[in-house]
């Protein structure tokens, strides 16, 4: 911009343009110059102060300083001007020319030019002008030339990097020239810069060893070794193999050896200093030594800190409350888990000092301190608290002989006469007449104590045991258990009658003094006294006590559930004293004999059962079971003769009773006795004729080999009972097993099934045999196989039509199509079934055992969801597990099956067998006698073999025998 105007004249010194009217006056880059200022001008050389320099205007190139600087520049100009043209000094603040002569002030005419008093008031505001908004301005232009600066500085390019760098070097130019003032020995002078980079800030780590290797240790060793010789393998450094050439690296060597050698050197010197320097002899174990060091606990941070935290809570209870004892002890426990005991020990005596009446603490400083140091501190806690039995008690114990224990304990009772925990310490230490020296004082010591009053009396002979119990009684009349003692006593000697009369007044006496005893109480006590050996004293209690508190309709009921309830707790004599007052007051009852029979067949002798059969069948003698009972139990002891006549007055308590005609016909048979067998039979038909004494005369016939007879029988049963279907079975079965297999025993056996299945349409196992007989058809020279599996399966499917959603009939037609071959029918069949009966657990059992090896698993969980409690599903998947050798589960499961259904004979018999191939003898042995036990008498197995003619007679373990081992050939047949 040009400063020159015509007819004005060269602008004065500082002069900026339009500063006068609020204009800002700048320098631009190219009024400055790329890379250098102008040097500062003449005028301003030659000294004169008035004039404003350049540097003062526009030294730095930012608008907003320059802006400034004009500013300042120009007030210092005004001010000087004024004091140049104002002869008179300085006008006085507030001052206006020409207000005195009424001359107005800031007119419109008047111009810059005008009067005097006008001089020098164009700028005489300038500071007062410069306010808080111009700051303001100046730093907003300020924060924009840096930001244009900062921009400019990062995108420029070389060029102007380097007019940057040239500017910047221009701002220490005259500190460079100075540099040539500088001497030699000041330039010496000048510190190095040090290396504050941020590697240096950073937290040096500490060094990480890591721990060598025994073999690395040893090579080492050697190698050290040999260099100490003069050898040539002295460890130089470390080598380093580099494409195949070796360099090795300086270095010093470094016994690494030495670290072991000292750590043994110090445990050396440890167990040195524990061993007796006089003998040489160590007095520890070395390694139980070690063993310990092993066991140290090193406590972690946190447990430091909870310990450190449970300080400082109790120093604050022991500060708060002194006389505290459990502070103080509390504080011990934890300095003695920490592994302070030393301290743990300290704190405790001081608690002791404290709180010198508290038991507790004196206690936990004895168990704290070793023995010796214990006894006196117990000492001296006796001394401070003579009444205390526990510190006496803690201190017996102290003690190592009996001699010792009971000065102690004497010492105790001097002090504390009545106490009776000292009294039984002291009775425990002495023989049986010093103990009963001390009782006779005790019970005057302390004549409220039961205890001492039964010791004593246990103690003395018969006659003073009387008195002393009588004794008792009167000191305390309200304790039943010096008058159950008494009883006792009496029964001990052999005096029945006395137990009765004892514990009838004992009842009496008790209610007399307003004694409160309930009758679960008197039923506790009556099993206690069981319990000692005194069954009549029990048998007594119960007799007195058993009725009080029970309502007449409610004892049959509660006297039930009370034997019941004693027999779960194996009180045997208590609940056969429970049945025989129930049976005293209710002889007719019928489940109450039942339950007396069971109690003596499972916890009595064979005398007490047969007592009690006896009177069951006196009482009851139109009921049959007591006396078949009764002759069976007579029968199993060997005494038939005095079963025979058992029966014989049971034909005359129940002349037409079946149950008893047969149980004398198979007392008959099973003797041996075929002949009187068959006459009671003939006998039978005749007086009490039933469908079974017809069945039971053909079975016999059949047994001794007279089938036509059986036959007959069979027939006359049949138009007598033409419903009863096992007649028509039998019949069957004689025609097609026993007789010869030709077509005419084939036609007679058909006309049996024909006729049954006519008058008993419903029976499942009828229609079954009648299919099978079709299928062997080819057996008896009458058609072809196939022939025979046709008509069997015409059969079944019409049993199906008249006996829906039976399983046995989908089973036995699913087996057919097996044995046939038609194993896809037969898969058909299953998942009919299955639809038709889903919850039947002998078609879900069916279907695991017949499966593929690889959908048994899938078929035994869904088998499971819908039959959880079926023994034969149990079963299956036993077998399942038992396949897969996973004998464990496999018990498991069999366990189960047998406890689910005890009467199922499959399930025992297939565990049988499991346990012969995979158990061992006592588990065999185990599963063998509780099948015996649990007498089973159903299963499709089970039946098979115990229902034939070879095998009626075996008992019930030849029968498992035979069933395990046809399962056992069936699973070899198998692998």
């Amino acid at each position: 911009m040009s400063s020159f105007r015509p007819g004005v004249g060269q602008a004065p010194k500082g002069y900026v343009p339009g500063l006068g009217r609020g204009a800002a006056g700048f320098v631009t880059r190219s009024d400055v110059g790329p890379a250098s200022r102008p040097a500062p001008s003449s005028d301003a050389a030659a000294g004169d102060a008035s004039a404003p320099s350049l540097d003062a205007v526009g030294g730095s190139g930012s608008r907003a300083s320059e802006l400034r600087a004009a500013k300042l520049a120009m007030q210092k100009m005004q001010k000087a001007q004024q004091q140049v043209a104002t002869p008179f000094g300085q006008a006085p603040q507030g001052y206006v020319a020409g207000a005195g002569r009424g001359a107005s002030v800031g007119k419109a005419d008047d111009g810059p030019t005008g009067g005097e008093g006008m001089e020098g008031s164009l700028f005489s505001g300038a500071d007062q002008n410069f306010d808080d908004d111009d700051d303001e301005a100046d730093r907003i232009y300020d924060a924009i030339d840096e930001r244009m600066n900062s921009k400019r500085r990062k995108h420029n390019d070389d060029g102007a990097s380097a007019a940057t760098g040239s500017a910047i070097g221009d701002q220490f130019r005259e500190l460079k020239q100075k540099l040539a003032d500088v001497t030699e020995d000041q330039w010496a002078a000048i510190p190095d810069v040090g290396d504050y980079s941020l590697r240096h800030k950073q937290k040096r780590r500490e060094d990480v060893f890591t721990p060598l290797t025994d073999s690395l240790l040893e090579s080492r060793s050697k190698v050290n070794s040999d260099a100490t010789a003069g050898g040539k393998n002295a460890m130089a450094g470390t080598t380093q193999v580099l494409d195949g050439t070796a360099t090795y690296t300086a270095g010093y060597r470094t016994n690494l050896s030495g670290l072991a050698e000292a750590r043994s050197t110090v445990m050396t010197m440890s167990l040195d200093k524990m061993s007796d320097s006089v003998s040489g002899q160590t007095v520890i174990d070395p390694k139980g030594y070690l063993t310990s060091l092993s066991n140290t606990k090193i406590a972690s941070a946190a447990e430091v800190g909870d310990v450190n935290k449970a300080r400082l809570l109790l120093k604050s209870v022991r500060d708060t409350n002194p006389k505290h004892g459990p502070g103080w002890i509390a504080a011990a426990r934890v300095e003695e888990a920490a592994g302070k005991t030393v301290q743990a020990r300290k704190l405790i005596m001081e608690g002791c000092e404290t709180c010198p009446d508290s038991e507790d603490v004196w206690l936990e400083a004895a168990r704290l301190h070793p023995q010796d140091q214990a006894k006196t501190i117990l000492a001296a806690a006796a001394r401070r608290l003579p009444t205390s039995v526990k510190v006496f008690l803690r201190a017996a114990d102290l003690e190592a002989h009996d001699s010792s224990k009971k000065a102690v304990l004497r010492k105790a009772l001097e002090a504390n006469p009545t106490s009776v925990t000292l009294w039984k310490a002291a009775v425990d230490l002495e023989d049986a007449d010093d103990a009963r020296i001390l009782l006779s004082v005790a019970v005057e010591k302390v004549p409220h104590s039961v205890e001492m009053w039964l010791a004593l009396a246990r103690l003395e002979s018969y006659e003073n045991a009387r008195k002393v119990l009588n004794q008792a009684r009167k000191q305390l009349p309200t304790e039943r258990a010096v008058w159950i003692a008494a009883a006792k006593l009496e029964e001990s000697q052999n005096h029945g009658d006395m137990v009765d009369r004892i514990v009838d007044k004992a009842v009496r006496s008790l209610d007399k003094h307003e004694a409160v005893v309930t009758r679960a109480q008197w039923l506790k006590e009556a099993e206690a006294a069981e319990a000692a050996g005194a069954p009549l004293t029990s048998a007594a209690i119960v007799k007195c006590t058993v009725g009080r508190g029970v309502d007449d309709e409610d004892r049959q009921r509660t006297w039930a559930d009370d034997a019941n309830a004693a027999l779960s707790r194996n009180a045997v004599a208590t609940a056969r004293a429970i049945l025989a007052h129930s049976l005293a007051a209710f002889p007719t009852k019928r489940g109450l004999w039942l339950q007396a029979v069971d109690l003596e067949r499972k916890h009595g002798t064979a005398s007490s059962l047969d007592e009690v059969l006896a009177a069951a069948s006196e009482r009851l003698p139109r009921t049959e079971i007591f006396w078949l009972v009764r002759a069976k139990e007579k029968w199993l002891a060997g005494d038939v003769d005095s079963s025979r006549n058992i029966l014989t007055e049971a034909f005359k308590a129940n002349p037409d009773s079946e149950p008893v005609w047969l149980a004398a016909v198979k007392l008959e048979w099973e003797t041996g006795e075929i002949e009187r067998a068959q006459k009671l039979l003939e006998r039978a038909r005749e007086r009490a004729p039933t469908a079974r004494i017809f069945m039971k005369s053909a079975l016999l016939e059949r047994e001794c080999g007279n089938f036509d007879g059986a036959l007959d029988l069979l027939e006359q049963g049949i138009l007598r009972y033409p419903t009863f279907a096992k007649m028509y079975m039998m019949g069957g079965q004689i025609c097609s097993e026993d007789l010869k297999k030709d077509r005419e025993s084939l036609d007679r056996a058909r006309k049996f099934y024909q006729r049954g299945l006519q008058n008993c349409p419903k029976s499942v196992v009828l229609w079954c045999l009648a299919s099978r007989l079709e299928e062997k058809v080819a057996d008896y020279g009458a058609g072809s196989a196939s022939a025979g599996v046709t008509k069997a399966r015409s059969l079944l499917e019409l049993a199906r039509l008249k006996n829906p959603k039976n399983a046995e009939l989908w089973v036995e037609a699913i087996r057919l199509e097996r044995r046939a071959g038609n194993d896809k029918l037969a898969v058909s069949l299953m998942a009919r079934a299955l639809q038709e009966c889903p919850s039947s657990g002998l078609l879900l059992a069916e279907n695991i055992s017949t499966s593929p090896r690889v959908e048994q698993k899938s078929k035994s969980a869904d088998a499971i969801k819908r039959c959880p409690d079926d023994p034969r599903v149990i079963t299956a998947v036993a077998d399942l597990f038992a396949g897969e050798r996973k004998h464990d589960k496999a018990r498991k499961w069999f366990e189960r099956a047998v406890i689910l259904d005890p009467d199922m004979g499959d399930s025992w018999a297939k565990f049988y067998a499991f346990e012969q191939d995979a158990g061992t003898k006592e588990a065999r042995e185990n599963v063998k006698q509780r099948c015996i036990a649990a007498e089973p008498k159903h299963g499709e197995l089970w039946c098979q073999v115990a229902k034939e003619m070879p095998n009626r007679r075996k008992t019930t373990a030849e029968h498992l025998e035979a069933v395990a081992h046809g399962i056992l050939e069936k699973m070899q047949q198998f692998n």
